[in-house]
């Protein structure tokens, strides 16, 4: 784990000072995690899903824009130094037929891969990640959740410490408006739930 991480926001290079602050006090993995989605909120408020050429390893397209799975590979970056772009491209080098063929690839491709929600449940199961996901107010903060939208579209989300007005956790996740911590859990339907965090 880090104590602190510099990211950029608006082309400077700003500390995460809440995530640094749960570093150095030693809080739980969960909730360094969830300190570092939280840290998106305000700063991601543009939803993107443009294919982007991405650097490699550690690419990522500029911190204002971006789609539900970048709040998740922000967090791990920013709470952990785990590149997400880095693991499911090694993984699914090693068990490329274990992945989804939806998209028509015939091979990873490091600038999109890592960006699916579908590959990143295929990365957790593998991980032995997964979680039964049938009682939402049951779920604890730092756990990933995946949720289908409307259109079939698969959703992820990071679940807070913090509940709504239902008593279900929020979640914080970019559904089209930036990075936002809302109750949606009772909205769509859950499709997986995971845990995966530094020992």
């Amino acid at each position: 784990m880090i104590c602190r991480r510099d990211v950029v926001v608006g082309g400077a290079a700003v500390a995460i000072s809440a995530l640094a602050k749960s570093a150095l006090a030693g809080d739980p993995p969960a909730v360094t995690l969830v300190t570092a989605a939280r840290a998106q909120v305000g700063v991601t408020t543009i939803y993107d899903p443009a294919y982007v050429q991405l650097a490699f390893p550690g690419g990522d397209i500029p911190r204002e824009r971006g789609v539900c799975t970048d709040v998740i590979i922000r967090a791990y970056r920013d709470a952990f130094e785990l590149d997400l772009q880095a693991l499911v491209n090694t993984d699914m080098r090693a068990a490329f037929t274990e992945y989804p063929r939806r998209w028509g690839l015939t091979g990873p491709n490091a600038n999109i891969d890592h960006r699916r929600v579908g590959n990143l449940q295929v990365f957790l199961r593998r991980k032995g990640a997964a979680l039964a996901y049938g009682i939402p107010a049951a779920f604890d903060s730092g756990d990933l959740v995946t949720l289908k939208l409307p259109g079939n579209l698969d959703h992820i989300g990071i679940v807070s410490d913090q509940r709504g007005p239902q008593g279900l956790p929020l979640l914080i996740h970019n559904i089209g408006q930036g990075a936002r911590e809302k109750e949606v859990m009772h909205v769509f339907p859950l499709t997986g739930r995971f845990r995966w965090l530094p020992a």
